[in-house]
């Protein structure tokens, strides 16, 4: 088993209002093994090699247990912005709840990103949680179609599996929701794709939707994402070329009239999808116990 040596763990977001309302920021795996053909973490500036090896951070629950003793601010945990807490390392060596079992000692609220249905796992450490400090869950969904999600996201579960975890967490009362993101051009940037989710989203109990129409590509990222085009889509790379040259960037060329499809939709069904409504929507709690605290 590879671990990578670390002195920290726990780290400030300086503007957690742009991001699902985090405080701090965790990630103790580096690398993932889920195989997104468009994965962000792959470019170079993060400097991780062999992507797809999951290494630990050595160490890891014993700095974070220090780290969330010496906190006088309980606010909330981001886990799952480099690296998926819930990848297949994780069954083996649960890091993840360790460190939910630390969050919840110490009173702090999380916030997940992830694919995995291995968070059902941990349902009774975030009801805990739920109960003293704020939780949200984000289920990353790029596709309705789990034949399209196969080849995009080859490692990890289904759209439809991913949904049913939406549906399970929702009726055990975790805030949930999707992070309808990347959306890539030419593949899922469709009214289809995008209307497909939202009813999904709705019929499985869905809070929220958030989604900025596009995705990134950089460098390394780019030429591993290129790489896959040609094995899965050919002829679709000269599309990027032509329309993206190397823009870090790469919104859907369709981005006003799918960005206005997936708002009605979303009104439609009483979803969320603004960055600031869900943030609110999901901290209500918190903010009213400490408002009768201060009373």
């Amino acid at each position: 088993m590879d671990y990578i040596e670390v002195k920290n763990i726990l780290s400030k977001v300086e503007h957690g209002e742009e991001w699902f309302g985090a405080d701090y920021n965790i990630n103790l795996y580096r690398g993932c093994s889920h195989g997104c053909i468009y994965c962000d973490s792959r470019s170079r500036c993060y400097q991780i090699d062999h992507f797809d090896t999951i290494k630990r951070k050595k160490n890891a629950i014993e700095i974070l247990h220090k780290e969330l003793a010496s906190k006088k601010k309980k606010g909330v945990i981001s886990m799952g912005s480099m690296s998926d807490p819930y990848n297949p390392l994780e069954k083996e060596c649960q890091y993840t709840k360790q460190s939910l079992e630390l969050i919840h000692l110490y009173g702090f609220g999380v916030s997940i990103t992830t694919k995995s249905d291995l968070i059902l796992r941990d349902m009774d450490l975030l009801k805990k949680i739920n109960q003293k400090n704020d939780v949200i869950v984000q289920i990353t969904i790029t596709t309705a179609d789990d034949e399209l999600c196969k080849k995009i996201e080859p490692g990890v579960c289904v759209s439809s599996k991913r949904f049913e975890v939406i549906k399970t967490l929702g009726q055990e009362g975790i805030f949930t929701g999707i992070l309808l993101s990347p959306v890539l051009p030419f593949i899922t940037d469709t009214e289809e794709n995008i209307k497909k989710i939202v009813q999904l989203a709705h019929q499985n109990g869905a809070k929220f939707i958030y989604t900025y129409m596009g995705m990134t590509l950089r460098d390394d990222q780019r030429d591993y994402y290129y790489k896959k085009l040609d094995e899965l889509f050919p002829h679709m790379r000269s599309q990027y070329e032509k329309n993206y040259r190397n823009y870090y960037l790469c919104i859907s060329l369709n981005r006003r009239r799918l960005y206005y499809v997936f708002q009605k939709e979303c009104e439609k069904y009483g979803i969320l999808y603004k960055m600031e409504d869900i943030i609110k929507a999901y901290r209500a709690k918190i903010e009213k116990k400490e408002q009768m605290s201060f009373f």
